[in-house]
C-alpha cells in the first residue's frame, strides 16, 4: 500500500506558490561549504561563502508550461554578494527569510546539483551572483 498519495499539477502550484510566499523581501540565499544540514531546523554548517540577497518579490507565482510533472518557481533577480568574507569549496546553500527561518536548502554543485554554480570554488573578495535559480515540486500529472 502506498503511504505516499499524488497530487495533481494545481495542488503542487498552490503549495509551491505558498512556500515560496514564506520567502519575502530581502531574504537571504547563502552558500556554505560541506554537505547540507540533516534537516532546516539544525544549525547551520560549513564556512560561509557567500551571503546574496533576494529581491523585493522573491518568486512569481509558479508554472507547469513544461508538462514535466514539476510545479516550478523560478526566483526572480537575487542580488549578488560583492565581497565574499571567506574562501570555500560551495557544497550548499540555504534560503532564509530575514528572520533567519531556514525556508529550503540543497546541495551546490556545477551538475547534479539543486543550486548550479559556473564554479564552486569561492575566493575571499569575489563577487558572488546567482543567474538563475529554480525551485520543484512533483505531481502525478505528468512526467517526471
Amino acid at each position: 500500500m502506498s503511504t505516499q498519495p499524488i497530487m495533481s499539477i494545481i495542488a503542487a502550484k498552490a503549495a509551491m506558490d505558498a512556500i515560496t510566499a514564506l520567502v519575502t523581501a530581502s531574504a537571504t540565499l547563502k552558500i556554505f561549504s560541506g554537505s547540507p544540514p540533516a534537516t532546516t531546523l539544525a544549525s547551520e554548517a560549513g564556512t560561509l561563502g557567500a551571503t546574496l540577497t533576494m529581491g523585493a518579490t522573491p518568486f512569481p507565482a509558479s508554472t507547469n508550461t513544461t508538462g514535466n510533472g514539476l510545479a516550478t518557481a523560478a526566483a526572480n533577480t537575487i542580488s549578488p554578494e560583492t565581497n565574499a568574507p571567506n574562501t570555500i569549496t560551495a557544497g550548499h546553500f540555504r534560503i532564509a527569510t530575514t528572520g533567519g527561518t531556514v525556508i529550503m536548502q540543497g546541495t551546490c554543485g556545477t551538475s547534479a546539483a539543486d543550486l548550479i554554480m559556473s564554479s564552486t570554488s569561492i575566493s575571499a573578495g569575489d563577487t558572488v551572483a546567482c543567474s538563475s535559480f529554480d525551485a520543484t515540486l512533483p505531481c502525478g500529472d505528468g512526467v517526471s
